[in-house]
């Protein structure tokens, strides 16, 4: 899952997500499939992870 953050002025309603409210600057997985389909709306939503995007993890050494 990729995720993109929503930067409108107010919350919306998102149906892709299960009707899912999303506040303003709350960062949201969505479908690697559809990621294009948000950041292309440049005034609304920014890219924050992309498709396929490597995730952090951390080694712990143990001894």
């Amino acid at each position: 899952m990729a995720r993109v953050r929503f930067i409108g002025p107010e919350p919306v309603t998102v149906p892709e997500l299960g009707d899912r409210v999303v506040q303003p600057d709350e960062v949201v997985a969505v479908p690697d499939a559809r990621f294009d389909g948000y950041v292309c709306q440049t005034t609304t939503w920014q890219p924050v992870e992309e498709p396929g995007a490597a995730k952090k993890t951390t080694t712990r050494k143990e001894g």
